[in-house]
């Protein structure tokens, strides 16, 4: 289980993360939607660590630690239980989707290179890109970027994988390819946190749906409820406003 309390991060005098307490069963998928620099992509960089927090207390499995006083073995342990999956899929521009993939098992887990190798020529394979295995990023498609950023991802086994608006940066032909992707994990019961726009995906896939906003947990449930009885206004006002723009969008000119 993953628990967050008291999660607070600043930037200046600005609390962006102001007092977050969340806990994450094992297989959960859990949807953060909310208005744009309310919070939610600084949540997944403090549970990773890419961002310190200013105070708190974060728990992953027998990882239990006051967030500002964790050391660099903690926060190497956090980041092995924590894969993050970037909005601009960060992958290595001189490596192979099989090399990137094999990376971080080589450099962070010390796997050797043939075990690494074989195990993302296996992940090549479930995420459809066997294929690709000697292509470089300039080669591949954005969504076939975003599905090798998921592998690697996957290839870490860690107990949740942080999922930062990962079709935000894809023209729209590729964004079904990455979310089938990230349904498959969710039969599959990968626990997943995920921060998105795409509200049909948190409506169909997730177990419990948060809303943010202001640096706050303002309401959360099961999609059922939060998108068909919101309870607070500001959750209200949101939803009508981002599922009024999306049906715009769908809709033939």
């Amino acid at each position: 289980m993953i628990k967050v309390q008291g999660l607070i991060k600043r930037f200046g005098g600005t609390a962006v993360l102001d007092g977050i307490d969340l806990a994450i069963e094992q297989g959960e998928i859990i949807v953060v939607i909310g208005p744009s620099g309310t919070g939610k992509s600084t949540l997944l960089r403090c549970l990773n660590f890419l961002e310190r927090p200013d105070a708190g207390r974060l728990t992953i499995g027998d990882l239990d630690v006051d967030v500002t006083r964790a050391s660099r073995a903690d926060i190497l342990t956090a980041r092995r239980r924590t894969a993050f999956v970037f909005q601009n899929y960060a992958l290595f521009a001189n490596k192979t989707a099989l090399e990137n993939i094999a990376e971080g098992l080589i450099v962070v887990n010390r796997w050797p290179k043939e075990k690494a190798h074989a195990r993302a020529r296996e992940i090549l394979e479930r995420i459809g890109l066997a294929d690709k295995a000697d292509a470089y990023p300039a080669s591949l498609s954005g969504g076939q970027q975003q599905r090798v950023g998921i592998g690697r991802a996957m290839a870490a086994q860690a107990e949740v994988i942080l999922f930062d608006e990962p079709t935000s940066s894809l023209d729209p032909e590729w964004v079904e390819e990455v979310l089938g992707l990230m349904k498959q994990l969710a039969r599959e019961r990968q626990t997943m946190l995920v921060v998105t726009h795409e509200m049909s995906f948190a409506r169909d896939v997730a177990d419990r749906v948060i809303f943010m906003e202001g640096g706050r947990i303002v309401e959360q449930g099961p999609p059922g409820q939060l998108f068909g009885s919101p309870q607070d206004p500001r959750t209200r006002d949101f939803l009508r406003k981002v599922l009024a723009t999306q049906v715009a969008l769908d809709t033939p000119t």
